[in-house]
């Protein structure tokens, strides 16, 4: 299984109910691209204090790395990614994404 991991920094003008339409819009992937197997997004929770300004992230897991290929270049995704970017500070410099292997 692989797990996308996406760190981001919103712009602070992007209201939380902006930030839970576009997760909306990552989310209803689930539905549209094969093998996309869970997603779970939101505030960075951590007390560590060493998240480098990104108050935010998601992780959706994918069956394999081809479910994830396909992900990244379906359409649906392509758009939603376009408008995430829209809202964050530095536009792609507001984000952070890694991507590991996990025993499913």
């Amino acid at each position: 299984m692989i797990r996308h991991c996406v760190l981001v920094n919103f712009k602070s003008s992007v209201t939380p109910p902006e930030r839970a339409a576009i997760y909306d819009d990552i989310r209803a992937l689930k539905h549209k691209v094969d093998g996309l197997v869970a997603a779970s997004f939101g505030p960075n929770v951590s007390p560590e204090g060493l998240a480098q300004g990104h108050a935010d992230g998601f992780v959706i897991d994918f069956r394999d790395a081809a479910a994830r290929d396909a992900y990244l270049v379906h359409p649906d995704h392509q758009a939603a990614g376009a408008r995430l970017v829209a809202a964050l500070e530095g536009g792609i410099g507001g984000l952070i994404v890694f991507d590991i292997e996990v025993d499913s």
